[in-house]
């Protein structure tokens, strides 16, 4: 299949959608949340009877101290409930459930979102966003969560729109445009609060568009500020220019920087000591880095932005002129680290480009960065700065230069295009001090094509094939130390792992497989402790929380993403997967966590 036939299948089974919005259901039973204030978001990490952050707290650490599971009590877990999502609307489920008096908030894909009674299952309302013909998602039809604030639940569509919703009734309370769909825009995050204000990114770095972090009155949807990422363009405050990004053509030729990718489509992470919002930035438009000589800033890249006016407040670029679709969108996730005797505000994030960095929170210093993928020869390694020592001789060729004027040189390059790790997110434990990474083991064939930016059109430049690094496994969940710069242990997995990480004061590590297990392992040593078939794929997050005494864990389930429509040779890996759509509820009763 080509990059553009990818695009429209992707595309064409979304326009699938175009029944009317709506919310079903009986509200009268819904229960009345109580609303979730801006302290209940900051405290989401510690407290343990709601979900009401992506991510388990606006750091993203993903853990949760729950601990009546654990590796004792493990064999007594059992399913309580499945709520099916329905009807054809299928294909890739990566939500991560939100949690909040006695109702679970869960997203499915081709923009939907649910209201479950957190005990029984049971459908409280149920709103399908009207999908307009001719939306753009390059990587299926997902959505990776909502966010809660005050009486209202939040979730971005497809057509990159963002939505309000009454949390009581499903209610539409705001609509509004994020940017404009037929060129390109989408939106697959989970939005995030941060001091009254809803932050969002833009998805659509494959078709030119320019990434940008926004922030909105979560009252009324109106814009505050918004920060284009891509140097040489102008920011927004209060309805009025501002500042700009870097400066015009320092690190970009010409006029490349006017479609210049850096997509913010994973969304972001919060530290309240600092006031800090943490941004990744996406790959650089076109894939071809030889249409574009220079650094490309701040694309491939982690940013700190101020939430008050929007302004960087730090940069730190994981793959200067990023030629490989390396992006470096991934999750950056605060914590403290031990190092020299004196703790550290350090965060970290596991690039696409198979090397996982620590940095100075506070500044964006290097610290340190360590492969956590076999075999990377796009760079010779990591410079004492944290700027990569290019092998040229891996850098796909320009195509100008080839005899045919239409291939440049091909070359093998690892880690593949969809990463040592790609959108699924880490988890930190702050018991064991280890991060959790679900990483893949892949290369690719890559060259670049002649491109040039048409709206609405893919603007990649580049050929590819993904091919498996090893001929046993794909997939490899690793726990590795930031402090020593060690993989402490390594659980290999088939098939690619693509579901995000949770884990708990228990001493577990839960996470699902594209073969449709969700799976607890030992934190300390990686022993796979438990295991429970859901029928589809999991490429979601689990989440924990606790209710009437007893411990929970919940996942999304449905097989799809970018594996089953990139991945080439790897997806057959996966290959008779069933399609699904559902999100399961297991329990701990209390008469077995007792013993």
């Amino acid at each position: 299949m080509t990059v553009r036939n990818r695009f429209l299948a992707a595309a064409g089974v979304a326009a699938l959608t175009l029944g009317a919005s709506s919310a079903f259901g009986a509200p009268e039973k819904a229960a009345s949340p109580g609303g979730v204030s801006e302290q209940a978001i900051l405290d989401d990490a510690k407290t343990t009877d709601d979900v009401v952050t992506y991510g388990l707290g606006p750091q993203g650490q993903r853990y949760s101290p729950l601990k009546a599971i654990n590796k004792e009590t493990i064999q007594g877990l059992v399913p309580a409930y499945s709520f099916s999502f329905g009807g054809e609307k299928q294909r890739g489920q990566e939500s991560q459930a939100l949690v909040k008096d006695g109702v679970i908030y869960v997203t499915g894909s081709y923009s939907r979102i649910y209201a479950l009674d957190s005990r029984t299952g049971e459908k409280l309302w149920e709103y399908n966003a009207r999908l307009p013909e001719g939306i753009l998602p390059c990587c299926d039809v997902v959505n990776r969560g909502a966010a809660l604030y005050k009486d209202k639940v939040y979730f971005g569509t497809l057509d990159a729109k963002l939505v309000a919703l009454d949390a009581k009734t499903g209610k539409v309370v705001w609509r509004k445009d994020i940017d404009d769909f037929k060129a390109g825009y989408s939106y697959t995050a989970a939005p995030m609060i941060v001091k009254g204000k809803i932050i969002t990114g833009v998805s659509g770095g494959e078709f030119g568009v320019v990434g940008r972090v926004e922030a909105r009155d979560a009252e009324t949807g109106e814009i505050v500020w918004k920060r284009p990422v891509i140097e040489g363009h102008m920011g927004e405050l209060n309805g009025k220019p501002s500042t700009m990004t870097g400066k015009a053509n320092e690190t970009w030729p010409g006029d490349m920087w006017k479609f210049g990718g850096g997509a913010t489509w994973l969304g972001g992470t919060y530290d309240p000591e600092l006031n800090l919002i943490y941004f990744g930035t996406g790959n650089p438009g076109p894939w071809n880095s030889a249409l574009r000589p220079g650094d490309n800033k701040w694309s491939a890249s982690r940013l700190a932005i101020n939430p008050d006016n929007g302004e960087i407040v730090w940069g730190f670029q994981t793959t200067p002129h990023d030629g490989w679709d390396f992006d470096g969108v991934n999750e950056f996730v605060p914590f403290e680290m031990q190092r020299d005797g004196k703790t550290v505000k350090a965060g970290a994030t596991a690039d696409r480009n198979g090397f996982f960095y620590v940095l100075d929170r506070t500044n964006g210093k290097f610290i340190s960065a360590t492969p956590f993928v076999a075999n990377i020869n796009w760079a010779k390694g990591i410079d004492e700065n944290g700027r990569p020592i290019y092998d040229d001789a891996n850098r796909p060729g320009d195509p100008a230069k080839s005899e045919d004027g239409k291939k440049g040189k091909s070359v093998y390059a690892t880690p593949g295009f969809l990463g040592g790790k790609n959108w699924n997110p880490i988890a930190y434990s702050p018991d064991t001090k280890l991060f959790y990474i679900p990483s893949n083991e892949w290369g690719m064939d890559i060259w670049n094509e002649p491109v040039n930016y048409k709206k609405g059109a893919a603007y990649l430049g580049a050929g590819f094939t993904i091919k498996p690094t090893f001929d046993t496994h794909i997939g490899s969940l690793k726990a590795i130390d930031p402090a020593t710069k060690k993989v402490v242990w390594e659980y290999k997995n088939k098939a690619p792992l693509w579901g995000g990480m949770l884990t708990t004061g228990g001493n577990l590590v839960f996470t699902g497989t594209p073969e449709g297990f969700l799976k607890a392992f030992d934190a300390k040593t990686g022993e796979e402790v438990w295991k429970f078939q859901v029928g589809t794929g999991i490429v979601a997050s689990p989440i924990t929380w606790e209710q009437d005494g007893e411990q929970w864990i919940g996942v999304a389930a449905g097989w799809g993403g970018a594996v089953p429509l990139w991945g080439g040779e790897v997806a057959k890996s996966t290959a008779g997967i069933n399609q699904g759509g559902s999100f399961w509820a297991f329990k701990l009763p209390k008469k077995l966590a007792a013993k």
